[in-house]
Formats: C-alpha cells, sequence, structure tokens
C-alpha cells in the first residue's frame, strides 16, 4: 500500500513516529518523551515486532534509532543491530525512506545509520580510546576550513545556527575520506560541527574530543530528511540540564534540544 496515505493524514493530525527498540538499545523514553513534549505520538516498537509486521511501518511519519548500546557494541557499535534490520526490513526501509516522510539517529541510533549505508562514513573508537561523557557545542554548518558559512537546509536544522548538547560515547570518532567529504560539502550534506562555543571557553574544553574528522558531529541524507548525529538533544529538553543554566537570569523551561523535535513535528504541519 505505501505510505502516501498516512503522509497525508500527518498534514492534519499529530505525526506518528517510531522508535525503535530492542537488545541494549537504552535512550527510547527520553526520545519518546522528548518527541511528544514537541507535538507528535510516538511508539516504541522492540525490532522484533516490527519484523514480524513489517508494514507496520507506514504507520509512521518518523523513523528513530535512539541511543543506547545495541548489542553490547560487541562485534563494533551498531552493526549486528543493522544487520538485523538490513537482514529482514531493506524493502520497507527503503520505500520508508522514498516517501515524505523523516529519519533520526541518535548517537548509537547515528552508527546504526551508517552500518546501514543510509548515511555516509562510519563512526570509530575515540581518539583518546576512552568513553567520552560531557557536553559540546555544536554548528549546522562549515564551509572550507571555517572562513565562511552557510545554514544548510534541512527540516531538522531550521532556525538553528548554533546548539549545545551533551555527548556520552566511546566510539564517536566520524571517519570519512578526503573525495566523500568534498561529495558532502557540495551536496550540503554535513549537519552538525564540532566549535569552540561558549561551554568549551567557559569550560576550557577541547573542541572536538572524540577526534572526529573534519569536526563533523552530524551529517544529512535524503535532500536533508535523515540526519544521524552523535550528541543527544533529547537529554538537553530542560535549559537546566545545561551545565551553563546558573548564568542566565531568567531561566526559560525549554532546553536546546526541543527545538530539533519541533521542527521534525513542524514539518509535517505546513
Amino acid at each position: 500500500m505505501g505510505n502516501n496515505k498516512y503522509i497525508r493524514q500527518a498534514q492534519y493530525l499529530r505525526p506518528k513516529i517510531i522508535i525503535m527498540s530492542g537488545y541494549g538499545l537504552n535512550c527510547e523514553e527520553e526520545t519518546k518523551f522528548a518527541f511528544e513534549s514537541a507535538g507528535g505520538m510516538a511508539d516504541i516498537v522492540h525490532i522484533n515486532d516490527l519484523i514480524a509486521k513489517p508494514k507496520m511501518l507506514f504507520k509512521y511519519q518518523i523513523l528513530v534509532f535512539p541511543g543506547g548500546f545495541s548489542y553490547g557494541d560487541d562485534t563494533g557499535s551498531g552493526k549486528a543491530y543493522a544487520n538485523k534490520f538490513k537482514n529482514h526490513l531493506a524493502e520497507e526501509l527503503r520505500e520508508f525512506l522514498s516517501g515524505r516522510t523523516l529519519a533520526i539517529g541518535i548517537c548509537n541510533g547515528f552508527q546504526i545509520m551508517t552500518n546501514l549505508s543510509i548515511l555516509p562514513g562510519a563512526l570509530t573508537y575515540n581518539k583518546n580510546g576512552k568513553y567520552i561523557d560531557r557536553w559540546v557545542d555544536l554548528a549546522t554548518s562549515l564551509q572550507g576550513s571555517g572562513e565562511s558559512r552557510k545554514v544548510f537546509k534541512s527540516p531538522w536544522l531550521k532556525g538553528i545556527k548554533k546548539i549545545s548538547l551533551p555527548i556520552a560515547h566511546g566510539e564517536g570518532h566520524y571517519v570519512i575520506d578526503k573525495k566523500e567529504y568534498r561529495k558532502m560539502k557540495t551536496n550540503k550534506d554535513i549537519a552538525f560541527v564540532y566549535t569552540k562555543g561558549e561551554i568549551c571557553k567557559f569550560q576550557n574544553l577541547e573542541k572536538n574530543p572524540n577526534g572526529s574528522d573534519y569536526d563533523i558531529a552530524g551529517v544529512l541524507a535524503y535532500n536533508g530528511r535523515v540526519l544521524g548525529l552523535m550528541p543527544h538533544p533529547e537529554r538537553a529538553m530542560f535549559s537546566h540540564q545545561s551545565p551553563l543554566w546558573y548564568k542566565n537570569k531568567k531561566i526559560p523551561k525549554d532546553g536546546k534540544g526541543l527545538q530539533i523535535f519541533k521542527n521534525a513535528i513542524n514539518y509535517f504541519r505546513k
């Protein structure tokens, strides 16, 4: 039947989000809360349940691979989960992404998406070989060596030029060859780059702690409809979660991470 029927419905109803779970993914609840706070309706679905009823995917407008440690990262981050998804749901995934849909992979979800080959590049061990848990500063674009900037067109990034989010990973070093990097720049497929912003300057932190090539923290595909990023926007839903919360005299309730989820919901309300 395809997904055109459900996409048309999404223009009038609250968009529906499918959040994948199972085998070590552990950020489902936070991600569900984020999307529902933004105005969507989210379901957490175990991968085995989707394999049993693959057409279920077309009930949704947004596909999410959340963070965690799928299969304990024993065979490499995101590889086993991606293989299971690919072996059973490759055709449905292709059809889903061919429509006016959105998809996002956060941290381990980003790793899954690169292993599914729906996002370019790969992710490997942090340059210091250690698990890193801290906040980072991000910019939504980077051209050349940094001398000029241009905001990229993606529904996920609307209205965002700079943002600070937390990271928590052991394999967040994004790897891309020079030829593919140039292609990504031409296609405007670089979503986020690590930068020396307010948090890094205040706490004297390194801007790119995992050593990602070209400072890349997130990438795009499918004309900006698919986003993968290592930082966790679902962990920046409230202002008081930021390490700089006390510097604001008037603390707003909402954190900067909420905007990413709002952008996704608003995409279907046009």
